[in-house]
C-alpha cells in the first residue's frame, strides 16, 4: 500500500533517479528509501530484474552517491566513547541530538547520517529483508563483492590501525597500568598487537590483491592478540574492587573495551577463506556500518555502560559494612534491640530539639540550618556510639544480600540464600523498629514533662494538631512524606559506598599514615590509628552528616519553593506521638491515637521499602541480572515466605535445611 501524497518507488526510479546530479542525490535517496519502506524485498528485486534499464539507472545513482567517499569514520567514530569521562560525552551526544554536527562530505558518514536525519525509518526496507533477498539485492547492484575490492580493504585495515593506535594510548594510561600490576612482568598484548597490524599492512602494501583469511598466521596472532588485550582489561574492571576506580579510569576502559571489540568485528569482516563468502562479508560491511551509526549518540547506552561499574563498586564498598546490619540468631536479634534502644533514646533528645528550633524567629534558611545541624549530629552520634537508627539498615544492606546472587555456581541455591538473608534483613529490621519506637516515645514524653515541670510551660502545645494531622496518612501526605524519606536514606547509602571507593582509589588511609606532618606531630603510631579511623569511620560519618541535612533541609527547601514536601521517619513520627499527646494533654480519641499509630508503622513500612527497593534495584543493576531472573528471584522469595513465615520475624537458632531445590520457580514447594 502507498500512502496519499508520497511517491511509489516505481515513480522515484523512473522520473527522479535518472535525472538526480550530485546536490540532491541524497534526498532522492531518502525518498526512496522511504518508499520501500512498505514493501518486500522478493517484489523490489523482481521489479529491477524486469527493467534492466532502471537497474543501470540505479547502479549509476549509487555510484554518484557513495563513490570514492571513505567509511573509516563509520568504523572507528560510530558508538564508540570520544571523550575521556561521563559529563563531556553525555553533552557532547545530548547536542548532537538537539543539533546535529556539520560531517565532511565526502565521507560515509556523513551520507547516512542525512539519510537518517532526513526520514527515521530510512533503513526499515533493508531490515526487512531476509538473507536471500539481501544477497539476490546486493548482487543486482554489484555490491557483492566490494569487500575484496582494495580500497575497501585499505580502508578496513586502515580503521584497525586507528583503533590500535587509540587503544595503545588509553591502556599505557598510568592509571590504567597501577590497576593490572599482573602484567607488569610480561609483554603487553596491545603492543604485540600493533606489531601484527603492521605486518598485515605490509603484506597488503607489497600485494594490493592480498586477502586475509582465517589460516592465516597474521589473523591468528591478531585475534589472540586481541583476545589478551580484552583479557586485560576484563582484569582491571575486576582489580577496581581492590584498587578503586575513578570515572575517568572506568571510561577509559570502556572505550578500550569498545574498541577491542570493534577491531574484532572488523577483523571478522576482512578474512575470506573462500569466494563463496565474498557476498555475506560484503553484506556484513554495509549492516554493521549502519547499526554503529544508528547507536552514535545514544544517551541510554551511554548511561548504562558508564554507570554500571561505578554502581558495582559503590554496592560493594556498602556491602562491606552492610554486613554488620543482618542479624543472624537470638544474641546478635536482641543485641540489635538494645543497639535500637539507644538510637531510640537519641532520637527522643532530637525531636524536642528540633520542636524547639522550629519556635525560634528566622528565616526558612535559618530553620533548615538549625534542623540540619540537629540531624546530622544525632545521625553522626549514633553511628560512633555504634548503636541503630531504624530504616538506615535496607540501602547498607542491599549490596550484601545481591552479593549472594552472583557467588555460587548453583543459581537456584543461590535464589535460597539471598531469601534467606531477606529473611534475616527484615526480622532485623523489624526488632529495630521496636527498640527505636519503644525507647523515643518515653524519652521524648519525659523530657516535655520535665521542661513543663522546670519551665512551668507545656512546650508541645503549640505544635499538637499539626503534629497530630502529620501522623493521619488520610488527610496528610504521610505517606508520600516517607517514601521521600526513604529517596533519602537510599543516596546516604550511596555516599557511604563512593567516599569508601575513592578511600580505596586515592589510598587516603596510607597516605594519612605516612604523611610526614602527621607522623611529626601526632607520631606513627597515632598517625596510623587516625588511617584506620578515616578507612573505618568516615565514610559512615559523611554518610549520616547528609543524611542528617536531607532530612533537616527538604522541609523547609519545600516551604520556599511553595511545594508540599517534608519528610517522615518513623522514630521521629513515635517521638513527635509523644510530644503531640503531651501537648494535647492526653486529650485525644481512641480514633485519633489508632490512627496515629497505624501511621507511625505505615510511616516505617514505606521508609523501608523505599529504600531497600532502591538499593537493591541498583545492586541487581551493578551486577547486571535479567528481567528473567530477577523474576525468578522474587518467585523463589515468595515461595520461601510461604513456608516459613515467622522466620522474617523471630531468629530461629541453627541454618535451615538446605532444600533450595523445593524454592526453585520451575518446581512447587509444600507449606510446613
Amino acid at each position: 500500500m502507498i500512502f496519499q501524497g508520497k511517491k511509489s518507488y516505481r515513480e522515484i526510479l523512473i522520473n527522479e533517479v535518472p535525472l538526480a546530479n550530485k546536490e540532491d542525490a541524497v534526498d532522492v535517496l531518502i525518498r526512496l528509501l522511504d518508499s520501500l519502506s512498505t514493501i518486500n524485498g522478493i517484489e523490489f528485486n523482481t521489479y529491477l530484474k524486469e527493467n534492466p534499464i532502471l537497474l543501470i539507472n540505479l547502479k549509476a545513482f549509487l555510484h554518484q552517491i557513495f563513490e570514492g567517499k571513505t567509511f573509516n569514520l563509520s568504523l572507528t567514530e560510530a558508538d564508540i566513547l570520544t571523550e575521556s569521562s561521563f559529563i563531556p560525552e553525555f553533552k557532547k551526544r545530548l547536542l548532537n541530538k538537539v543539533l546535529p554536527p556539520v560531517e565532511d562530505e565526502n565521507t560515509i558518514w556523513a551520507v547516512v547520517d542525512q539519510v537518517v536525519l532526513g526520514n527515521r525509518a530510512s533503513f526499515i526496507f533493508l531490515q526487512n529483508l531476509s538473507a536471500k533477498e539481501m544477497t539476490e539485492l546486493f548482487e543486482l547492484l554489484d555490491y557483492d563483492t566490494i569487500i575484496t575490492r582494495k580500497s575497501i580493504q585499505r580502508e578496513l585495515i586502515f580503521s584497525m590501525e586507528i583503533l590500535a593506535f587509540r587503544a595503545i594510548g588509553n591502556a599505557l594510561h598510568v592509571e590504567v597500568v597501577r590497576m593490572v600490576p599482573e602484567y607488569k612482568n610480561f609483554d603487553n598484548p596491545f603492543i604485540a598487537l600493533q606489531n601484527e597490524l603492521d605486518l598485515w599492512m605490509f603484506r597488503f602494501k607489497k600485494d594490493s590483491t592480498y586477502l586475509l583469511s582465517t589460516q592465516d598466521e597474521v589473523y591468528k596472532q591478531i585475534k589472540i592478540y586481541l583476545r589478551q588485550c580484552i583479557d586485560f582489561v576484563n582484569v582491571a574492571f575486576k582489580n577496581s574492587a581492590k584498587y578503586g576506580i575513578s570515572s575517568s579510569i572506568n571510561q577509559n576502559l570502556l572505550k578500550i573495551k569498545q574498541q577491542l571489540f570493534r577491531m574484532m568485528d572488523i577483523l571478522e569482516i576482512s578474512s575470506v577463506d573462500n569466494p563463496n563468502e565474498v557476498v555475506g562479508k560484503s553484506k556484513m560491511l554495509v549492516l554493521k556500518i549502519l547499526e554503529y551509526k544508528s547507536k552514535k549518540n545514544n544517551i541510554r547506552s551511554l548511561f548504562r555502560d558508564s554507570t554500571r561499574l561505578i554502581s558495582h563498586l559503590i554496592t560493594t564498598h556498602t556491602a562491606q559494612t552492610g554486613s554488620h546490619y543482618i542479624t543472624d540468631g537470638p544474641k546478635e536479634y536482641w543485641a540489635m534491640f538494645l543497639k535500637a534502644c539507644g538510637g531510640g533514646l537519641i532520637v527522643g533528645f532530637l525531636c524536642v530539639l528540633k520542636m524547639m528550633y522550629g519556635r525560634m524567629p528566622g528565616s526558612e534558611f535559618h530553620h533548615a540550618f538549625l534542623y540540619s545541624f540537629n540531624y546530622s549530629m544525632g545521625f553522626v552520634l549514633i553511628y560512633l556510639l555504634q548503636m541503630t537508627l531504624a530504616t538506615k539498615q535496607p540501602a547498607m544492606t542491599a549490596a550484601t544480600i545481591a552479593q549472594t546472587l552472583t557467588e555460587g555456581k548453583n543459581k537456584t541455591q543461590n535464589y535460597y540464600e539471598f531469601a534467606h538473608f531477606v529473611s534475616k534483613l527484615f526480622r532485623s529490621q523489624f526488632i529495630a523498629f521496636r527498640g527505636n519506637v519503644l525507647i523515643v516515645f518515653p524519652v521524648a514524653l519525659g523530657i516535655i514533662y520535665l521542661g513543663d515541670v522546670l519551665f512551668l510551660e507545656n512546650y508541645a502545645s503549640a505544635k499538637a494538631d499539626k503534629l497530630l494531622f502529620d501522623l493521619d496518612f488520610i488527610k496528610s501526605k504521610a505517606i508520600i512524606h516517607a517514601c521521600i524519606a526513604g529517596i533519602f536514606l537510599f543516596l546516604s547509602g550511596l555516599i557511604s559506598g563512593n567516599l569508601s571507593n575513592n578511600s580505596v582509589y586515592f589510598r587516603i588511609p596510607q597516605r594519612i599514615e605516612k604523611s610526614p606532618v602527621f607522623r611529626q606531630f601526632l607520631g606513627k603510631k597515632n598517625a596510623k590509628s587516625l588511617a584506620n579511623f578515616y578507612e573505618t569511620k568516615w565514610p559512615g560519618i559523611v554518610s549520616n552528616f547528609w543524611f542528617g541535612v536531607f532530612l533537616g533541609s527538604i522541609g523547609p527547601i519545600g516551604i520556599f519553593l511553595g511545594l508540599d514536601i517534608d519528610i517522615r521517619h518513623i522514630t521521629f513520627a513515635a517521638g513527635n506521638l509523644a510530644l503531640a499527646l503531651y501537648g494535647k494533654g492526653f486529650d485525644v480519641s481512641i480514633q485519633t491515637l489508632i490512627m496515629s499509630i497505624v501511621t507511625v508503622e505505615l510511616i516505617g513500612f514505606f521508609n523501608f521499602t523505599v529504600s531497600f527497593g532502591l538499593s537493591l534495584a541498583l545492586a541487581f543493576r551493578s551486577r547486571t541480572l535479567s528481567k528473567g531472573e530477577t523474576t525468578k528471584i522474587f518467585s523463589a522469595l515468595g515461595k520461601y515466605a510461604k513456608k516459613y513465615p515467622l522466620r522474617f520475624i523471630f531468629p530461629f537458632q541453627g541454618n535451615l535445611p538446605n532444600d533450595s531445590n523445593n524454592l526453585s520457580p520451575v518446581k512447587k514447594t509444600s507449606n510446613l
